[in-house]
């Protein structure tokens, strides 16, 4: 995969590889964390710069929902979206509405190509909804 995208291959992008598609969505914090747990010291910055030649050569995608910092996934290549738990910030994937990349089509292009549309749905996870009814029932709601 690496060398398919002219990236040598080195024991920092293997494992920041590995740990984006083992937690999809994970922030940089996380995934240095998973870094260090699963292959040993690596430094902070090591972990940056390897995600952003990830990411410029299409290995990783970077999204960065509103008030939330950059989250990473491994599902490129695909016009997907996302939904985003308004209470504890849980990301899911969500396929494309209808029809093909990009799946909306904007009443006026001003001139641009557009290549893709990004919709982020908000709103409760299923472990917030439960936690909401239990809640709320226990108060007599």
């Amino acid at each position: 995969m690496l060398r398919a995208a002219d990236l040598r291959v080195t024991r920092p992008r293997l494992a920041v590889l590995t740990a984006v598609h083992q937690h999809p969505h994970a922030d940089t914090d996380s995934i240095i964390g998973v870094v260090r747990k699963d292959f040993g010291e690596v430094s902070h910055q090591a972990v940056y710069d390897v995600l952003r030649a990830l990411t410029t050569a299409g290995l990783v995608r970077r999204i960065e929902p509103a008030g939330s910092v950059a989250r990473y996934e491994a599902r490129v290549g695909d016009n997907h979206h996302h939904t985003v738990c308004r209470a504890c910030g849980a990301i899911a994937d969500v396929d494309c509405a209808a029809g093909t990349t990009p799946c909306l089509t904007a009443f006026e292009d001003n001139g641009y190509v557009i290549d893709e549309a990004e919709v982020v749905y908000w709103g409760l996870c299923p472990q917030c909804v439960a936690a909401t009814s239990g809640a709320a029932a226990s108060d007599g709601g």
